[in-house]
């Protein structure tokens, strides 16, 4: 029996884009903050690469830059360890890589 399926449909990324959109409505704090708090808890639990694309891209669309979130590395790195750090950092590039790629997919001719 085959299953259908709609390409334009994205129901995880539909019920994590809910779940954050909730959780910022629920949070005292302000855009900014909020997500340089997501980006500290991400290091803590040692996030996939996808993680980070996914939040970074959402800090830069409040206005957060590379220094800051270089600053929320330098802030965690005595509670979390270096290890954790150097962790955090290879998924950081390695999110901002599958993006690059994404996006290239996404301007291939004959799309």
């Amino acid at each position: 029996m085959a299953i259908e399926t709609n390409e334009t449909e994205t129901p995880v990324l539909d019920l994590i884009g809910t779940m954050t959109a909730e959780s910022i409505k629920a949070s005292s704090l302000d855009a900014q903050t909020l997500m340089l708090v997501r980006l500290a808890a991400l290091v803590a639990v040692d996030a996939p690469p996808v993680s980070y694309l996914l939040n970074l891209g959402a800090s830069r669309d409040v206005g957060i830059d590379a220094e800051q979130v270089r600053g929320v590395l330098a802030a965690v790195a005595p509670i979390v360890g270096t290890a954790r750090i150097a962790a955090a950092t290879g998924n950081i590039v390695r999110g901002i890589g599958i993006g690059i790629e994404v996006a290239e997919l996404g301007t291939e001719p004959g799309e």
